[in-house]
């Protein structure tokens, strides 16, 4: 079979080519990556301070440019103009943060080094891991790689950068605006190609590698990696829970319930996918947010709700998951099995959905919603946990949000709000369980993508010496002594 060289990007709307772009080659891979590796020993050298003024250049371009981005995004994903400016805003405020904070967070700290290394000086340092290798998605093709690539880069790490097959026209540019602010060449470098060009960037020299998409891809990539002991972030679905307890306001909860189920055609591994609300305000509810629901236009222009399934495939599993439900007798309260088509899914809201349904345990990344109804929050709490996924939530309630979100098993809860924790570049972003490991974001971002190293030298001569075949049995003693003056004693 002829290998292929290049491959077609395609608009999901119409099915039209968009772009071609090279099938890059593992021999091509492991020299982008070997050249890289060069790249990072100089990037680390610049220092905080001037990798802070290009990144920040970068940031002020692709904000000058957002809209030549933006219509990438939509040309790609067929998610509407709006939604894409939307996703590049998000991007570029990362980059910002990333820039601006890693010089804090990565100093070089003090440590005390206690009592008995009394005459010791300890410090850690963080350094960057070298070449870090980004595989990204193509549901936001530019927000979510940019969590690891823009804190990887601020870090002092060079970044090879593996789009989605889906988009890799963002990916390419993204890198190529990068490359008009970068004092020298394969800092980061962006590589098109199908899924073996990702595989062979997770077997090339690469000193890391994070990895957004489907928990069954990402156990290979642990698999891979994990037999060369290379460390690795893995971001990966969900099954997102809403709870709601009978004194929220059910405007707003219904608002953004749907937004977060519905935008972007439901392909967010953050969306909501399930909720629980409390039966007491269960009708009011679900009358509200059928209401919403029933406007939503779908399509790419800038008044359409949301877009066509990016990837083709993910229509097959919509529909199951949809079947499934009407076979184990789900009520329709919007849509049917009937509305996914050949390129775009109808808003779907589904009620008494029996647990066991693949609806309700597996992420399905389309405009559906399961809603059930519970008695108490107690129950509402269990079902919420009662999955493999553990990425994202949100709980409505006046008064006892704190109280519910501290009982999820998941990394990440919003209170009386939606997907604002992804908004804000100060905390972490990742999940537990099948939603995978690591994180990105925040400072937890910055140190995921360095390593720490300590260095410890003695800062005066004392007479007593414990490292040494000569020590003495005053040594001995001594330490003794000190250790049950120190630790001994009873609690109490």
């Amino acid at each position: 079979m002829a290998k292929i060289e290049t491959f077609a990007s395609l608009d999901p709307a119409t099915g039209i080519e968009v772009g071609r772009y090279p099938n890059t080659s593992s021999l091509e891979v492991f020299k982008i990556v070997t050249n890289a590796k060069s790249a990072a020993n100089s990037w680390e050298a610049l220092g905080f301070v001037k990798r802070k003024k290009i990144l920040l250049k970068w940031a002020a371009l692709l904000t000058n440019e957002i809209d030549v981005g933006a219509s990438l995004i939509t040309a790609e994903t067929g998610k509407p103009i709006s939604d894409a400016r939307l996703e590049f805003t998000l991007a570029i405020s990362h980059i910002a943060w990333a820039a601006k904070n890693a010089g804090r967070i990565l100093a070089t700290q003090s440590r005390p080094a206690g009592i008995l290394m009394f005459n010791m000086s300890a410090k850690v340092e963080r350094l960057p891991y070298g070449v870090v290798g980004v595989i990204g998605p193509w549901n936001y093709p530019a927000f979510t790689p940019m969590g690891s690539i823009a804190y990887a880069l601020a870090a002092g790490n060079a970044v090879v950068f593996k789009p989605s097959e889906y988009t890799p026209g963002v990916g390419s540019w993204l890198s190529e605006t990068f490359k008009r602010v970068a004092p020298f060449d394969s800092i980061f470098t962006t590589i098109t190609g199908l899924p073996e060009t990702g595989k062979a960037l997770t077997e090339s020299a690469i000193d890391k590698i994070s990895f957004t998409g489907s928990t069954k891809t990402a156990k290979i990539v642990g698999q891979i990696c994990a037999a060369r002991m290379i460390p690795v972030v893995l971001e990966c679905g969900g099954k997102d829970p809403v709870i709601i307890d009978r004194d929220a306001d059910l405007a707003l909860a219904a608002e953004n319930t749907l937004w977060s189920a519905m935008s972007n055609a439901g392909q967010s591994c953050i969306g909501a996918e399930r909720v629980y609300v409390h039966s007491e305000i269960a009708d009011k509810f679900i009358e509200i947010i059928t209401s919403m629901a029933k406007q939503l236009k779908t399509g790419v222009t800038e008044s359409d709700s949301y877009g066509p399934a990016t990837m083709p495939a993910q229509l097959k599993v919509i529909s199951a998951h949809i079947k499934d439900a009407a076979d184990q007798g789900a009520t329709f309260i919007l849509g049917s099995p009937n509305s996914v088509h050949e390129r775009y899914v109808d808003p779907v809201i589904m009620c008494d959905v029996p647990e066991n349904s693949t609806a309700v345990t597996d992420e399905t990344f389309g405009p559906t919603l399961v809603i059930n109804r519970v008695a108490n929050m107690s129950i509402a709490i269990q079902l919420a946990n009662a999955t493999r996924y553990g990425l994202g939530a949100s709980v409505w309630s006046k008064r006892s949000g704190e109280k519910i979100a501290s009982q999820l098993q998941c990394g990440m809860v919003s209170i009386n709000s939606v997907f604002l924790f992804a908004a804000i570049a100060s905390v972490p972003f990742g999940g537990i369980k099948d939603s995978g490991n690591g994180r990105i974001h925040g400072a937890e971002g910055l140190l995921e993508f360095t390593y720490p190293r300590t260095i410890v030298r003695p800062i005066f001569k004392i007479p007593i010496a414990f490292t040494t075949f000569k020590r003495t049995e005053f040594a001995n003693k001594f330490i003794i002594k000190l250790v049950k003056m120190l630790y001994g004693h009873k609690r109490r």
